[in-house]
């Protein structure tokens, strides 16, 4: 899994074309968001074929969470040509199933 920073966001997101991007937004203080984090990597050898996986610690890189419109934690996202393009939040958040399913409704399109 890519670990983002305001440095590399564009080279990764922005300006990445080959396929879309999951990203996990997540921080040092977000209990939930580090007991999901091995499931959500284990998820990643299972779409990554169609699917590139990244994460991004919010703790160090408010700006960049907050100018992605990410206000609460764990959120994770899907980017197409550096565009946001599916969202699921804390309140649809319950357990990796969910995460799961969220990812497969997007893979499934591809």
């Amino acid at each position: 899994m890519i670990e983002l920073t305001k440095d590399t966001w564009d080279e990764e997101i922005t300006n990445y074309t080959e396929k879309p991007v999951f990203v996990d937004f997540w921080g040092d203080k977000c209990e939930i968001c580090i007991q999901l984090m091995p499931g959500v990597h284990d998820l990643e050898h299972k779409y990554s074929d169609k699917i590139k996986f990244a994460s991004l610690n919010t703790s160090g890189q408010r700006r960049l969470a907050i100018a992605q419109k990410v206000l609460g934690l764990p959120t994770m996202k899907i980017y197409k040509n550096g565009e946001a393009v599916s969202t699921i939040t804390a309140d649809k958040i319950t357990s990796l199933d969910d995460i799961e399913g969220f990812i497969k409704a997007y893979y499934e399109t591809l």
